[in-house]
């Protein structure tokens, strides 16, 4: 595997839960890292639990001019961008078709696919520049799988993340850039709050672990640039997949 020691990496969705922990790891192997997330103050606790210089700003992934700003923001700090991560998701509470409200259809949509394609239209134009890039999108097994556990809004969205990162990925490959979806299983992350019947301790316990997700994405930005990964499945062991 190659060396990621001087990479860049910019990382959404990086106050909490997996993209924090991904933020964490490659700092540690040598990237230099900058997160970005609607709350300041989870980025400041990000920074304050890693050893390794970590960049923050606030952005909102669904508002295009902001994405541009940090795209902006990142290139004067960091340089050109060698690694992306669209880690910025969310879910809600009342999901089913029945109960799900029309703005929170538009705000899952927004933040979860439109916020992934705004980030990846920015930082497309910069690894094009090089000939080189790779870009990690954390999606889900609803994005492959449109169970009833995920809801109607949640599974779209990830779906429609699925689609633009399989495309992109197809029509950027001849760029030298490589595109991979990330489909966890259910994970200990905050967004396990908004399931509409509480997760014990023991199942959150039993379920994947940021950190596995952070392994992962390691695993894929570590790859050299011959070898692509469009799409990697990772569920927890009691997880059925069928």
């Amino acid at each position: 595997m190659s060396t990621l020691e001087g990479k860049t990496a910019l990382i959404t969705g990086g106050g909490s839960g997996i993209g924090a922990e991904i933020a964490r790891t490659l700092a540690a192997n040598g990237c230099r890292v900058a997160i970005s997330g609607r709350r300041e103050s989870r980025l400041q606790e990000v920074v304050a639990s890693c050893d390794h210089e970590i960049l923050i700003r606030t952005c909102d992934v669904a508002d295009r001019d902001d994405v541009a700003g940090l795209f902006e923001w990142a290139r004067k700090h960091l340089g050109a961008i060698d690694i992306l991560i669209n880690s910025a998701g969310i879910n809600i509470a009342k999901r089913s078709m029945s109960e799900l409200d029309p703005a929170d259809w538009d705000k899952l949509i927004q933040i979860n696919a439109t916020g992934a394609y705004n980030c990846i239209r920015e930082v497309l134009p910069q690894m094009r520049e090089k000939q080189d890039g790779v870009i990690v999108n954390i999606s889900s097994v609803a994005g492959i799988r449109a169970g009833l556990l995920g809801g109607v809004a949640y599974n779209a969205s990830k779906f429609a993340m699925s689609a633009l990162s399989l495309t992109v990925g197809e029509e950027e490959s001849a760029n030298g850039i490589r595109l991979t979806s990330i489909y966890p299983g259910e994970v200990e992350t905050p967004i396990l709050d908004e399931r509409p019947v509480p997760v014990s301790a023991e199942h959150r316990a039993r379920i994947l672990q940021p950190e596995d997700l952070a392994a992962a994405a390691l695993m894929v930005v570590s790859l050299p640039p011959r070898a692509r990964v469009p799409e990697l499945v990772m569920i927890p062991t009691t997880q059925s997949f069928t």
